[in-house]
């Protein structure tokens, strides 16, 4: 029995029950990555079947009693160190949140899931939201529903926004979104006064194999260690964890298009240094997982567009790069480069975005799910809404369903609370990265010599360390001295893009 033994049996049989979730979660993990990667086409239907059972496994092993009692008994127990103390806290939060489904909720879930997700293929194939409608309505139903499960303080949508950025709320993101309205839109209009920038040149052939071996070079130069992980293609580009020494990204190469391939590497990259800086000794417990999707997506952005959308950063590897694209860019001046790939435009599709305009597409989503979960917005009247947001904050016409409201799959999935966390992570990273240029001498010297490991080691002290040890803005404060601010993503962007188009 758990009370028969010492905290420290406890707390070492808590470690192993713990460990040996992740291990079946990370084997499920490994049967994801490779059906995005290297799966054979006829091996889809038994992949399924396995990925069922494992989840299954994990999920009887995290809601077993014997874990449940290991938890409860010493919860609050003083003489656990204070890492120990807060993974016993978080364990028991997240299996007294996973209680609170009813079996009939959680079937019902999976059922809508699934029908949800095939009626937007089907939606997205025709070009018709209409199809899509009646199973959102019915996902929605069920996204109030679990609101109700959860139990939420002020908006219903907190509920689900905790799921994914734990202690952020309607009244924070209010606040910041305001922010966007009043303080990026006079800044759009003052870009959209001045010449256009030519990135035609980004969009000649750009041979696979030689944009394959600039990626893997700059992926080593930031100080991803290929010995712990490993890159390979897949139609959509992502970073998957095993365990801190085992960490993938994959990407993507359009010849076409020489940027869609450099910012993924950089992106996952970013991503992919976070996982390698998770504390190995916390595998499968909390203070060994992520803070929140806010501060994953802060290290993915920060590498991306802090660092490598900046002109020192290319100020290094530049030269480098008109050396394999000779006829391409062996004409185009470093300053013509730099401002082509930071060319800012409204846009319909947010996943082409550029880093200024994105925030108005995640503003759009946030509105726009708080409305559906509250009911000020009808499923009904989705489209015409999501159309009208467009004209209003971006200038632009939706010309039809496919590049309007069903260009995302999250709500399909029923992914509500997840949109406003890529914005929460540009916010952050603007501010951890201030923060880093001020306590690291000589970091833009660095950079501009091609040198990360200032950056990454800064990194790996202040904010890879602790796992879900502080919440995003307790862990925002211990960095920076302060809560997220937008005025530090302000003051960045009117540098960068006042630099850029000359105002």
């Amino acid at each position: 029995m758990p009370g028969s033994k010492s905290t420290a049996e406890q707390y070492a049989d808590y470690k192993i029950k713990m460990q040996k979730i992740a291990d079946v979660r990370n084997a499920l993990a490994v049967l994801g990555w490779d059906q995005e990667t290297y799966l054979p086409e006829k091996g889809a239907g038994f992949r399924g079947q396995q990925i069922t059972t494992l989840s299954t496994i994990a999920h009887e092993l995290f809601t077993a009693p014997e874990l449940d009692n290991i938890l409860q008994a010493i919860k609050g127990n003083t003489t656990l160190d204070p890492v120990e103390q807060k993974n016993i806290l978080l364990s028991t939060e997240d299996f007294e949140k996973n209680k609170k489904y009813p079996a009939a909720f959680v079937a019902e879930m999976s059922k809508v899931t699934n029908e949800s997700y095939h009626a937007w293929i089907k939606a997205r194939k025709a070009n018709d939201y209409s199809i899509f409608a009646p199973a959102l309505g019915r996902m929605i139903e069920l996204k109030r529903q679990e609101t109700d499960i959860l139990g939420y303080e002020g908006h219903p949508y907190n509920a689900l926004l905790n799921e994914y950025e734990k202690g952020a709320n309607t009244g924070m993101l209010d606040t910041i979104f305001n922010e966007v309205k009043t303080a990026l839109s006079p800044l759009l209009a003052q870009i959209e006064q001045q010449p256009p920038v030519d990135k035609d040149f980004l969009h000649l052939h750009y041979n696979r194999d030689a944009q394959w071996k600039f990626g893997i070079g700059i992926l080593k130069n930031m100080g991803y260690d290929l010995k712990a992980g490993r890159q390979d293609i897949s139609e959509h580009p992502f970073t998957t964890s095993f365990n801190p020494q085992d960490v993938r990204v994959t990407t993507r190469i359009d010849e076409n298009d020489f940027g869609n391939m450099t910012w993924s590497c950089i992106h996952e990259g970013g991503h992919a240094l976070y996982e390698q800086g998770l504390p190995t000794e916390q595998y499968g417990l909390p203070c060994g997982e992520a803070t929140s999707l806010g501060i994953h997506e802060s290290q993915s952005r920060l590498w991306e567009n802090n660092v490598g959308r900046s002109l020192i950063f290319w100020q290094h590897h530049y030269p480098r790069l008109q050396q394999l694209f000779p006829e391409n860019l062996g004409q185009v001046s470093l300053d013509a480069f730099y401002k082509a790939i930071n060319k800012v435009q409204p846009s319909l599709i947010r996943t082409e975005a550029d880093e200024l305009t994105y925030h108005f597409h995640i503003m759009i989503r946030y509105e726009i799910e708080k409305g559906l979960i509250d009911g000020s917005i009808a499923v009904k009247d989705l489209k015409e809404t999501w159309n009208e947001y467009y004209r209003q904050y971006l200038h632009v016409t939706v010309p039809d369903d496919v590049q309007g409201v069903l260009q995302d799959i999250h709500w399909s999935h029923g992914s509500f609370g997840y949109f406003p966390t890529y914005s929460l992570g540009s916010f952050y990273a603007a501010q951890f990265f201030t923060a880093a240029q001020k306590q690291v001498p000589g970091l833009d010297a660095s950079i501009a010599s091609g040198n990360y490991q200032p950056l990454l080691e800064w990194l790996r002290t202040n904010i890879h360390p602790f796992g879900r040890f502080y919440t995003s803005n307790e862990l925002c404060e211990k960095v920076t001295g302060k809560p997220l601010a937008f005025r530090d993503f302000l003051g960045y962007a009117h540098g960068k893009y006042g630099g850029i188009y000359g105002f």
